[in-house]
């Protein structure tokens, strides 16, 4: 910027000097008494110069009856503007002022020259600069995907693999079952027929602990089914989740989904958080089901994480606290109406998912982060799993996704889904 003030009672000569002496300046700011009076920039001066009898008239003549003449519009901006918005302001001028310079005035009342060609410079490098990082950041989002792409095709790979022989185990478990209740009946019916047997029986059932044998079988077996049944579970979870989406939605077990993520939770839970679910009915809903998984585990995982921490103090704080209540989630989903906002429309059906939690709450400045991650305007700043959760259940799902948190009392996330 150019800070060149001259007096209202300066000759045009010598205005004319200072502007071969600086070829530079782009114009002069005009000063009465001391304070702003308007600005005159060199193209308006060599236009009246320029005329015929231009140098005659105004050689001798003060700036005041010049300025009469070439007055025009001044855009004067604070110097706090921004340049992308200095830029706009000067493209909503009338065409025959694009060139003329714009006025900057400062916290201490200083008026300065801004060249126009040094602003569009300025303009043009952030938006090159801005299309560069656009670049960087879709580059590197690109190789992320691929990155969570190839990992989700790994952990698919390797589920299965391990649901094979899951499987052989699980459907053998129950013919093993059957066949060993049908050894010991056949084993009992003996005994019933041969009450008397040798002697050389009688040591191999001690020796076995036959009697323990026959108790103990039926539990070992239930709980090699209950375990296949929990490892099931726990890969079909892992599968869930790392599930790639296609082109379309399909019905979706909210519920199970839900439970999918806490089973895969469960080992950083350590029984030190309680999960209470408040499960409705609810039919399927359509949705891309390895992103609302996202959306749910990003969710939880900022829910435990502030739970656990809360744990932790008060384990702190046992000894002098014996009251504090335990950390605790409670999980609930039920299909809503909403009234439609115009008259003659129908009510909207959603499905609820609430994820309310016990923990000390957040402070306002916590809130405001998640709160511009949510922001499209913030959004090329901050890049949070929240942001990423929010622009799933909105742009992907056409959902809503809320929260609030209050201090001392806990937090709670809400996600609606259309029902279609």
């Amino acid at each position: 910027m150019y800070n060149f003030g001259v007096d209202i009672s300066c000759t045009c000569i010598e205005l004319v000097g200072y502007l071969e002496k600086y070829p530079q300046l782009p114009g002069v700011v005009l000063i009465e008494r001391g304070k702003f009076l308007g600005m005159i920039s060199r193209r308006r001066i060599l236009e009246f110069f320029i005329r015929p009898f231009g140098q005659e008239l105004f050689a001798k003549a003060n700036l005041r009856e010049l300025y009469s003449y070439a007055r025009a519009e001044i855009l004067l901006l604070p110097e706090t503007t921004t340049i992308l918005t200095a830029m706009q302001h000067t493209l909503k001028r009338s065409p025959e002022l694009f060139s003329e310079p714009v006025v900057v005035q400062t916290e201490t009342n200083t008026y300065k020259l801004l060249d126009i060609h040094d602003l569009n410079l300025a303009a043009w490098q952030i938006r090159g600069i801005e299309t560069q990082v656009r670049y960087e950041r879709s580059q590197a989002q690109m190789i992320q995907n691929d990155k969570m792409a190839r990992l989700g095709r790994l952990v698919d790979g390797v589920a299965h693999e391990i649901l094979d022989p899951v499987g052989f185990i699980w459907g053998n478990l129950t013919y093993i079952s059957k066949y060993s209740q049908d050894l010991l009946k056949l084993i009992a019916a003996y005994a019933e027929d041969f009450p008397q047997s040798s002697a050389a029986i009688n040591y191999l059932k001690d020796e076995i602990e036959f009697d323990f044998l026959e108790e103990d079988l039926g539990k070992a077996l239930t709980s090699a089914h209950t375990g296949a049944e929990r490892l099931k579970k726990l890969v079909t979870s892992l599968q869930n989740f790392c599930h790639i989406d296609e082109i379309y939605p399909k019905p979706v077990d909210i519920n199970a989904c839900i439970d999918g993520i806490i089973l895969l939770l469960k080992s950083r839970l350590k029984g030190e958080i309680e999960i209470v679910k408040k499960y409705g009915k609810i039919p399927p809903v359509s949705c891309f089901m390895g992103q609302l998984h996202q959306v749910l585990m990003n969710i939880f995982s900022q829910t435990v994480d502030g739970l656990l921490d809360e744990a932790v103090r008060q384990q702190f704080q046992q000894k002098s606290c014996h009251n504090s209540n335990q950390p605790q989630i409670i999980i609930t989903t039920a299909v809503i109406s909403q009234t439609a906002n115009q008259p003659n429309a129908p009510d909207s059906r959603w499905v609820c998912i609430s994820i309310v939690d016990n923990s000390p709450g957040m402070s306002e400045e916590s809130q405001k982060q998640i709160l511009d991650s949510f922001s499209t305007e913030k959004r090329a700043d901050i890049e949070t799993s929240l942001g990423v959760s929010y622009r799933i259940i909105t742009a992907r799902h056409g959902g809503k996704l809320d929260f609030r948190s209050q201090v001392g009392v806990g937090s709670e996330f809400k996600i609606l889904l259309p029902l279609v």
